[in-house]
């Protein structure tokens, strides 16, 4: 190949049409060309590139437009030859950076990192995400796909292909935890990643809110349904033998409103007098781990923790129950420990939500919901309410919105007066006579 490259007329069809058969080249820039390689019937555009080992490789984009008109993907007029040579020899040249850097970094790759850093930051080897993300990401195609090339539009139709008696929660959880992974890739691998990556990311999971808002007004409970659920979490602990450890989970989960991820870290210590410290979640990337939120009770709730607050180490966890281990055939008591995942309550809750003669779609997380709205309609600021329950007061307006409005239907009222005409019992006042 000669040092500098000789530019033919092949830009418009008329031009192409006076070449002569064989390849002729145009400059994309220094080290990348678009070639048009012309046979006897029509021709077909190529692209070249000069590689990192300094030798050049080529590869076939489609036909051009010598007799059939331009659609954009099999058939492409000069410009768009062009811009397909760009895309080309962006993606040929990520993966040679991403092969440079070490194995290819998939999307199941990011995931097992963030959930081995996810399960030892939280001390717990049994956590819900591992299953979610394995079943719904990693076992399907998404999960092979390189994190260099992926696009909004593999994002996308992962969304739009999960199967349709998938429940709302899960899906709006599985892609939290999705976004979470890959959002942690971007940022640890940022050198051997595009920047645009999080924009890709951030866009193909955008998530829809009316599907978690019309699951939040679903399983709002009135302060009576609460209670039966916690008669009947009570009569279930007593027929199943759980010696009180089910009905106070369920207690706790109703007064505190709060994830039952966060209560379940509870220790003796964090029962103070009229309250209960509530450890912070562990979402986001904030370092609020030790925090805790302070959450008044009743002394109902207080007498009921009594058997397990009274003679106990601070620092003891405040729920535990019963873990049992395999002998022959049987299983039976080995020793106690703290719950460790909410899906140790999935079969009680089946139970108790039969007993409560709720509907079949109500989930325990109604506590938490019930637990907000109840502050709202007690006409408690929305900041408090989405501090107590540790949350955003973003979260709460876009969420519970129409539970603010009912909430302040009676201030909103009390500010209504007559504008047409005075009551016919409010008597004018005279005005004043100014002495001279």
């Amino acid at each position: 190949m000669p040092r500098t490259l000789v530019e033919s007329p092949v830009t418009t069809p008329s031009a192409r049409s006076r070449l002569t058969p064989g390849m002729h080249w145009r400059a994309v820039d220094p080290d990348v060309h678009v070639g048009y390689r012309k046979g006897v019937r029509g021709g077909r555009w190529v692209a070249r590139w000069r590689t990192r080992s300094g030798g050049y490789q080529q590869e076939v984009l489609g036909t051009a437009d010598d007799a059939m008109p331009a659609d954009g993907e099999g058939v492409l007029t000069y410009a768009q030859a062009v811009i397909r040579v760009r895309e080309v020899v962006a993606r040929h040249r990520a993966d040679e950076a991403a092969a440079a850097a070490g194995p290819p970094l998939t999307v199941a790759a990011a995931i097992e990192e963030y959930l081995d850093e996810r399960e030892r930051r939280t001390a717990d080897k049994k956590r819900d995400a591992r299953s979610r993300l394995t079943r719904h990401v990693v076992a399907k195609p998404l999960g092979d796909i390189t994190l260099h090339t992926l696009t909004e539009r593999d994002l996308t139709l992962w969304r739009n292909t999960a199967p349709s008696d998938l429940a709302h929660g899960t899906i709006r959880r599985t892609v939290n935890d999705l976004k979470a992974a890959l959002n942690r890739a971007a940022r640890v691998h940022r050198d051997r990643l595009p920047p645009h990556i999080a924009v890709v990311i951030k866009n193909g999971l955008a998530v829809t809110e009316a599907v978690a808002t019309v699951a939040r007004e679903a399983q709002v409970l009135s302060d009576e349904e609460v209670r039966a659920i916690i008669r009947a979490a009570e009569e279930v602990d007593r027929e199943q033998g759980w010696e009180g450890d089910l009905h106070r989970l369920v207690l706790i989960l109703a007064a505190t409103g709060a994830r039952m991820s966060q209560v379940i870290r509870c220790t003796v210590g964090d029962v103070v007098e009229n309250r209960i410290l509530v450890p912070t979640s562990h979402k986001g990337r904030g370092a609020k781990a030790r925090s805790r939120v302070a959450v008044r009770v009743g002394r109902d709730v207080l007498d009921a923790l009594a058997p397990v607050t009274t003679g106990r180490p601070s620092s003891a966890p405040l729920l535990e129950r019963w873990r049992s281990k395999q002998v022959g055939i049987t299983w039976v008591r080995d020793r106690r420990g703290p719950w460790s995942v909410a899906a140790e309550l999935t079969r009680p809750w089946v139970t108790i939500r039969e007993k409560a003669e709720l509907a079949e779609g109500t989930v325990p997380y109604a506590l938490r919901h019930s637990s907000i709205v109840r502050g709202l309609r007690a006409g408690l600021p929305v900041r408090l309410v989405a501090a107590l329950h540790d949350t955003s007061s973003a979260m709460i307006e876009r969420h519970y919105s129409a539970f603010i409005v009912d909430a302040l239907d009676d201030l909103a009222s009390a500010a209504v007066v007559p504008l047409v005409a005075a009551p016919a019992d409010v008597v004018p006042l005279r005005p004043r006579r100014r002495k001279k």
